[in-house]
């Protein structure tokens, strides 16, 4: 039973058709004889049906090689274009919640580009607090002092990776234009789950990826308004509007304008269904496991609020890793976080945010629904989840006592009073 979609969803009908027929033939788009004039002719109408589905002009369409090339290419692209108009525009503001393609990225700028990173805070459900932005662009209240002309970009994903909240963009734009300040959105979870437009939203950028909507992994676009300079982040050929070189995958591009077309052209009633699963998902693990704490927007109270496919519980006393595995041996496939995280030892940086302790954070777990998913699978993720949930528990009892009586026995054997130390962190499971 796939319960991770927001990690990657197995590629559909259409997708697989247009990938397998690509693949068949040869030909580089940059070639001038027949074949490579073919493979052009199928990069243009790809990108075509893409900014259909994305709602950009097709000159608006940068293909990447995912979503993590087009987060880079657009902080790092605005940034050094903004700095070098204007050098006192140092400040990027980053809502706190990003993902780890926007948020290392920000943070490798302010080590080695001398950028100011702003972390905006969130709400209790990760959703931005447009006062505190407000405050950033006011200069009598900002954190730093500094006010609007300072400012190079502004960062928000659409809708957030683990607990599925959606950003107020419309809000964030608005309170941008006033001074003229390009906003950046990561729209990889929010493109194919829930209505995008990029040409309405008014972004000068967002980031979105083929193997969230039904395509295959490693193709991706950076949606670029046509008055936006970019500085490249990389050099050669300059294949797409000078701003990002590499020879392009054909093949890969057809299969990627073929899963958008697809998966937007079924958007209304498919992300209906998906949030009744989702719905009694939520219902059944509440009515399973009362300790499950949701987290993220209730979909009860603000249904607009989250992706239809995210249900983000936290599960009290156990590790989240631990249940992860539980649950996979008994045939349910979940995540404690974001894949690009895994391995990690410390609890999410998303959960963190919104106020939530490191103890309650590290027994996160995400079932994220996609067009594979069945009421079948949501039916019997509740029926075992119970007894995943008792043993992950138990298991993390029983860590924390041993660690407790480990450094116990340390601290007598050195003679020295000791303090309770907790189980070791999880290690966090689910990619851009």
């Amino acid at each position: 039973m796939y319960l991770d979609h927001a990690a990657t969803t197995p590629i559909s009908g259409p997708a697989l058709a247009a990938l397998t027929s690509e693949l068949s033939r040869s030909g580089n788009p940059s070639s001038l004889h027949g074949s490579g004039r073919r493979a052009r002719a199928v990069v243009e109408q790809s990108r075509e049906t893409l900014a259909a589905a994305a709602g950009a002009h097709p000159s608006e369409v940068i293909f990447t090689s995912g979503g993590t090339e087009a987060d880079n290419l657009a902080l790092k692209g605005l940034f050094w274009s903004r700095r070098d108009a204007d050098p006192v525009r140092k400040r990027i503001l980053v809502s706190s919640v990003e993902h780890a393609a926007v948020q290392d990225t920000a943070a490798w700028l302010e080590k080695h580009e001398g950028a100011e990173v702003v972390w905006l805070p969130v709400d209790d459900d990760g959703v931005l607090r447009l006062d505190a932005l407000a405050a950033e662009l006011n200069g009598d209240r900002s954190s730093t002092g500094a006010g609007a002309d300072s400012v190079a970009l502004i960062s928000v994903m659409w809708a957030n990776n683990e607990v599925g909240s959606i950003a107020p963009i419309a809000e964030i734009v608005a309170l941008a234009a006033e001074y003229g300040i390009p906003v950046h959105s990561d729209a990889v979870q929010a493109f194919g789950s829930v209505p995008v437009d990029f040409s309405a939203s008014g972004l000068a950028a967002m980031s979105i990826s083929a193997h969230k909507i039904g395509g295959p992994v490693g193709i991706g676009a950076l949606l670029l308004g046509r008055a936006v300079k970019l500085v490249p982040v990389q050099h050669g050929g300059g294949q797409e509007r000078d701003v990002r070189s590499g020879t392009l995958d054909t093949a890969s591009i057809a299969a990627f304008a073929a899963a958008a077309a697809d998966v937007v052209g079924h958007l209304p009633e498919e992300s209906g269904r998906l949030a009744a699963l989702r719905d009694a998902l939520i219902s059944g693990v509440r009515a399973a496991v009362p300790d499950a704490v949701l987290r993220g927007v209730d979909p009860a109270l603000r249904p607009e609020g989250r992706l239809p496919g995210n249900a983000h519980f936290t599960f009290p006393g156990c590790e989240g890793d631990s249940l992860l595995f539980l649950l996979d041996m008994a045939g349910i496939e979940s995540s404690t976080g974001s894949a690009c995280t895994a391995g990690v030892p410390r609890p999410s940086h998303v959960l963190l945010a919104m106020g939530i302790t490191e103890e309650a954070a590290r027994g996160a777990q995400r079932f994220s629904l996609g067009h594979t998913s069945t009421p079948t699978d949501v039916e019997q993720c509740v029926a075992v989840l119970p007894q995943a949930y008792a043993r992950a528990k138990q298991a993390g009892m029983a860590s924390h006592v041993s660690s407790i009586e480990t450094a116990g026995s340390k601290s007598r054997n050195a003679g020295t009073a000791h303090a309770p130390v907790s189980a070791p962190l999880s290690q966090s499971g689910v990619g851009k």
